[in-house]
């Protein structure tokens, strides 16, 4: 058989702060729920408005609604100094956000601060301004980038201090759940691997308005029920608020 030919290939910058993730994650015990939701009637409602929110936002708004009555979903589990939860008082969305960087395709996270309380016109709007801004501009995009320009043994120690030492940084740093999906390419994540305690994805609609929506948790945080739960709440609010929210004159539906 001839020798196999190739070339060593130095790993760029945005699969460095990847790796580091998930060395960060490697010892959380990850379950995953799905539910698939018949969101026909929040489709019909978008499909309405003159300039339609991103699903992300929508997702990450109602998710947040959830979160604000459920504590559990803003809770996380710390190593230090002894094994504790941290409850947030506030939900912290982590939004994993597709760019190019330095010639590569990368991965960044954007961060919404209590976004149940936003209108889903601010929430679209920074999130297509993560999409087309400068990446250098955005500070969490610029903080990872810096970051990961770290030799490794001190990259590893900064995540290590960043996910055990405060819940209260933790919870800046990282949020208090994610949301990433590949929906839009035609493709679901059978789950997502953050260091939040929940993470959300779901994949392509289909024809009907139904959709999987799956639920990544630490069960160390929460257990199956809770997150089946959390995950029928969602649907009744992608139903209910959403679609109010939607079908105000606010949002900008074109009249009929």
């Amino acid at each position: 058989m001839p020798a196999i030919t190739g070339r060593r290939v130095r790993l760029p910058l945005s699969r460095r702060w990847i790796a580091d993730l998930m060395h960060a994650c490697r010892a959380i015990p990850l379950v995953t729920v799905e539910r698939r939701m018949d969101l026909s009637a929040t489709v019909a409602a978008r499909d309405r408005v003159s300039d339609p929110p991103a699903w992300a936002a929508l997702f990450v708004k109602a998710y947040a609604v959830v979160a604000a009555r459920t504590p559990t979903l803003r809770q996380a589990y710390l190593r230090f100094p002894w094994p504790h939860l941290f409850e947030a008082d506030e939900s912290v969305a982590s939004v994993a956000v597709a760019r190019q960087y330095e010639g590569e395709p990368a991965v960044f996270f954007g961060h919404f601060r209590a976004p149940e309380r936003k209108p889903l016109s601010h929430l679209t709007g920074q999130v297509r301004e993560w999409k087309t801004r400068p990446v250098e501009e955005v500070r969490s995009f610029a903080r990872l980038i810096r970051y990961s320009r770290y030799p490794r043994p001190v990259r590893r120690l900064v995540w290590w201090l960043a996910m055990n030492l405060s819940g209260r940084h933790r919870a800046k740093t990282f949020g208090t759940f994610a949301l990433s999906a590949v929906g839009s390419a035609g493709a679901g994540l059978l789950n997502v691997i953050a260091p939040t305690a929940t993470a959300i994805g779901y994949g392509p609609f289909a024809e009907d308005g139904t959709v999987d929506v799956r639920l990544t948790f630490d069960h160390r945080v929460l257990d199956g029920l809770t997150a089946a739960a959390a995950l029928a709440d969602l649907e009744g609010v992608l139903r209910g608020e959403m679609v109010r929210e939607l079908t105000a004159p606010a949002v900008g539906v074109e009249a009929a």
